[in-house]
């Protein structure tokens, strides 16, 4: 899907619009400026390491929005860059399913952009690509994100161990997901803002948070 045909999310001061090339230089400098802040929930490589190149990753995002299988966005609040959304692994037919993985800056964190943020993405897929399921997964030590679904009443699905590479090792992760069923008017945002997500939805067993504080034993063979 060309850039030029990826939808443009808004609600308020929190606008999702599409990633484009020329975004590359705005987008590393944010990243560099919050090299520190990021750093630990950045996605690597076994065996190397992560390189900031924006031009490249904008390139591959693009590529992937032209074949069907993602959305990615660029987040914005009051007309200033303040993270990335990306929806994919979209799957149609009998999945009709996605997933999300999101970034804000420090300066923007805590203000409610990020629920907002997601809450518009799984909307939109729900509502216009007729997907059936929407999964976040989120690392155990990762508090801020655990808010955002606890807020918007993603349900908790299990713990995937050892699930993706992140800040130089494998990385535990806790699964989250919603299904369109669950949903009633208003979608995951009208929900959320009338007060209406299920009390408990995001709640992870005690068997879970400390299975992720173990580390997996190497098993004699």
């Amino acid at each position: 899907m060309p850039a030029a045909l990826l939808p443009t999310l808004r609600d308020a001061e929190v606008v999702l619009r599409p990633v484009r090339a020329r975004d590359a230089r705005a987008l590393e400098q944010v990243l560099l400026d919050n090299r520190a802040w990021l750093r630990q929930w950045e996605a690597t490589y076994p065996g190397g390491g992560s390189i900031i190149d924006t031009r490249a990753s904008i390139r591959n995002l693009l590529a992937h929005a032209r074949a069907g299988s993602a959305l990615p966005f660029l987040i914005e609040h009051e007309g200033r860059l303040a993270g990335q959304l990306n929806v994919s692994s979209i799957t149609h037919g009998s999945l009709s399913s996605a997933s999300i993985g999101y970034w804000v800056s420090q300066e923007f964190a805590g203000r409610g952009i990020t629920p907002t943020a997601v809450a518009l993405a799984t909307d939109y897929c729900f509502s216009v690509l007729r997907l059936h399921r929407m999964e976040i997964c989120i690392r155990p030590e990762n508090g801020p994100s655990l808010r955002v679904v606890e807020k918007l009443g993603f349900r908790y699905e299990g713990l995937r161990r050892r699930f993706i590479h992140i800040n130089g090792d494998w990385r535990d992760h806790f699964a989250f997901a919603l299904v369109a069923e669950e949903l009633g008017r208003g979608g995951v945002l009208g929900r959320w803002r009338d007060g209406r997500v299920p009390a408990g939805a995001a709640r992870i067993p005690d068997e879970d948070r400390a299975a992720a504080a173990t580390p997996l034993r190497v098993s004699d063979r």
